[in-house]
């Protein structure tokens, strides 16, 4: 199983049927390193998510910093589309994060189509919230 967002979309590209493509996306969410219980604070949780979303957001330093992010939900799936997400985003200069299309990602893998509305809002909060903490770098910068 990679944690590379190019792997996931390999692994995703092999597997046709939804309930394999769940199964994975929740052995994504179990492969994240545990996250600090010190870290699960109202400042740290994602608002528009049904489930309990927290993220961490540390950025580098230098003009375009390189961001790195921890998460964790309270939900077998979200935690999944958490470790996507992380995948997606972390390691990256905070403008390269500014210039990536999450939904298109979503789209590629078929995601867009398969979450729960609930979900896909949830998924959005967490990426507006990601795309907010790689402004705020690059204006401190």
């Amino acid at each position: 199983m990679s944690t590379t967002i190019d792997g996931i979309k390999d692994d995703f590209s092999f597997l046709t049927d939804w309930e394999d493509r769940y199964r994975y996306v929740i052995e994504l969410g179990e492969a994240l390193p545990p996250f600090p219980e010190a870290e699960r604070v109202a400042a740290n949780k994602v608002p528009g998510c049904v489930s309990q979303v927290w993220l961490v957001t540390e950025p580098g330093d230098g003009p375009d910093p390189v961001m790195s992010f921890q998460g964790d939900s309270d939900a077998h799936i979200v935690r999944g589309l958490v470790a996507i997400m992380l995948a997606l985003f972390s390691g990256q200069r905070a403008s390269d994060i500014l210039a990536i299309d999450a939904e298109a990602l979503l789209r590629s893998l078929g995601l867009d189509e398969h979450l729960t509305p609930q979900r896909a809002n949830g998924l959005r909060s967490m990426v507006k919230r990601i795309r907010r903490d790689a402004e705020a770098a690059l204006q401190h910068a």
